[in-house]
């Protein structure tokens, strides 16, 4: 039976979660200005949404590589696992200060497709590893894929 470490899986759920919070500093004072008065695609949410699922996802990531920190894969494997992980994140990050900040849905939309792309190699690095951590990828690339689809709509219609 595998023991949990509390301090590695608070690290890691915090770590993700700095992510979004970096991301919300940006978000937080466009959602009010100029994003209010663009038009929307069909099936865009309410602004309320984002903040609760985008927390609920960045918990399951933090919980997916905290399953491939502790894991006992071969070194290298893991290692390049979690660097994929790493880079994915960023560019999460990136997305937010790019659409938000630098109030460019263009450039997002290319950060997304980078970052969704990013998401699945991490999948198939993380399944090698661990079945688990893989499937608690799954809602976080279902929403980037929703979200491309809400930035293309926004790009195009505006």
């Amino acid at each position: 039976m595998k023991i949990i470490s509390p301090i590695k899986l608070i690290v890691s759920i915090l770590a993700t979660e700095l992510a979004g919070i970096v991301g919300s500093f940006f978000t937080v004072s466009s959602v009010d200005s100029w994003y209010q008065f663009l038009i929307k695609p069909v099936g865009n949410p309410p602004s309320w949404v984002f903040g609760p699922v985008w927390t609920i996802l960045y918990a399951l990531m933090g919980i997916s590589f905290y399953l491939i920190w502790t894991s006992k894969a071969e070194k290298i494997t893991k290692q390049t696992a979690m660097i994929v992980f790493g880079g994915q994140l960023v560019l999460n990050a990136f997305w937010s200060i790019i659409f938000f900040g630098a109030r460019n849905p263009f450039y997002a939309l290319i950060d997304i497709v980078l970052m969704w792309l990013a998401i699945i190699i991490t999948m198939l690095w993380f399944r090698k590893i661990s079945r688990p951590a893989f499937l608690l990828l799954v809602p976080y690339i279902i929403w980037v894929t929703y979200a491309a689809y809400l930035n293309l709509g926004i790009l195009m219609l505006n």
